[in-house]
């Protein structure tokens, strides 16, 4: 497959995901595309994201999202350093989730968590 072909594959995911009508219909659409241990690792890597534009340490962040501390880096340098821009900023300031509370991960849940590395 050509680069401009794989390019525009790509693309179409990325547009049909911004056609979804509301959040209900985009759970959907992930569920059917992605596993759930997917789903989860980028729930929590938003999460992460998250905590880290509010300002958390990386040991507050562990706690509630059981994310390792290599995950919370990643996500930290991929914001930072070689992410797309700040976009990832842009939307959790956009969304006011900078100023809420996103509540901390049960234990139970935390020990179900597959780490994707």
């Amino acid at each position: 497959m050509e680069k401009a072909e794989r390019k525009e594959r790509s693309l179409a995911l990325y547009e049909t995901i911004a056609k979804l009508k509301d959040a209900e219909e985009c759970c959907r659409f992930f569920e059917d595309l992605c596993t759930p241990v997917e789903l989860r690792s980028m729930e929590q890597r938003f999460d992460v994201a998250v905590y880290l534009q509010q300002g958390l340490v990386y040991l507050d962040i562990l706690e509630r999202t059981g994310a390792s501390s290599a995950t919370i880096s990643r996500v930290r340098r991929a914001m930072l350093d070689n992410g797309a821009g700040g976009v990832m900023r842009d939307v959790i300031l956009r969304s006011g989730l900078d100023k809420r509370e996103i509540p901390p991960v049960s234990q139970e849940t935390q020990e179900s968590k597959v780490e994707v590395e």
